[in-house]
């Protein structure tokens, strides 16, 4: 079967699923896997679809991907980048944790560190660190968005807005070529912003895909950041960008 006669029934199945994968779609059409990424990586060059470890996804500019598959995706990577982010993370500070499947890896990695003092607007971190019994740990109350566990809204912002903190782990839905995080939330995006004025250090961490997607709502520059964990290089225009603002770029590789 041709290339062309593959393409819209690949499209119709992730519209459908949501995500395709390699070897389902190898499986299904009886041809290589490598075959199938040949397809992919041309359907994400022709802006249909996009990447991601093992398969592909619909794009999406406006809606975010549902919670549960955003924990699947480059499941690998996050969890690399996570435990890199943690081990810079030093003991007897107080530390902001939001929203993100990411910086819930990254709670998972603070399991043993002493003496902290972590807010978050993030229950199921809360719940990961809950484990910790030398971490005191502060929810901030707002709405709650049942689809993440995440609070969010005015109410969260004010509750951040009381405290100082040593350092922010923050994550973000994508990042553009400017260095502009972004994400799809408003009011999520107004608790993200209030988290960049109240802390002293700011790292992010974001895998691959966010260097690909798109989101309507900014929060801030990369310039705001103090170090950014990442799991690929970034385009050389990117990391020029970096490098003028001062931001340190820790990039995770594969084993």
């Amino acid at each position: 079967m041709s290339q062309s006669f593959r393409w819209p029934e690949i499209l119709e199945h992730a519209r459908r699923e949501g995500k395709v994968t390699v070897e389902g779609l190898a499986a299904h059409f009886g041809v290589t896997t490598q075959t199938i990424r040949r397809d992919l990586s041309d359907l994400a060059d022709a802006g249909k679809l996009e990447r991601v470890h093992g398969g592909a996804i619909l794009p999406s500019g406006v809606a975010n991907i549902g919670y549960e598959m955003r924990r699947s995706l480059n499941a690998e990577e996050k969890a690399r980048i996570a435990a890199a982010c943690a081990a810079e993370i030093p003991n007897d500070i107080s530390l902001f944790l939001n929203i993100g499947t990411t910086t819930e890896e990254v709670a998972q990695n603070l399991l043993h560190h002493k003496n902290l003092l972590v807010v978050t607007n993030n229950i199921n971190v809360a719940t990961i660190l809950a484990a910790n019994p030398d971490c005191d740990i502060i929810l901030a109350g707002g709405q709650l968005r049942r689809a993440d566990g995440g609070l969010v809204g005015k109410l969260t912002s004010d509750a951040v807005a009381q405290f100082k903190f040593d350092l922010a782990v923050i994550g973000c839905s994508a990042i553009d070529e400017e260095g502009d995080l972004l994400d799809f939330d408003i009011q999520e995006v107004g608790v993200s912003q209030t988290i960049l004025s109240q802390s002293r250090r700011v790292f992010l961490v974001a895998d691959q895909s966010k260097f690909t997607r798109t989101a309507p709502v900014k929060i801030a520059r990369l310039s705001h950041v103090d170090a950014l964990f990442t799991d690929q290089p970034l385009t050389p225009e990117l990391a020029a960008r970096c490098r003028d603002w001062g931001l340190v770029t820790h990039i995770i590789p594969r084993d």
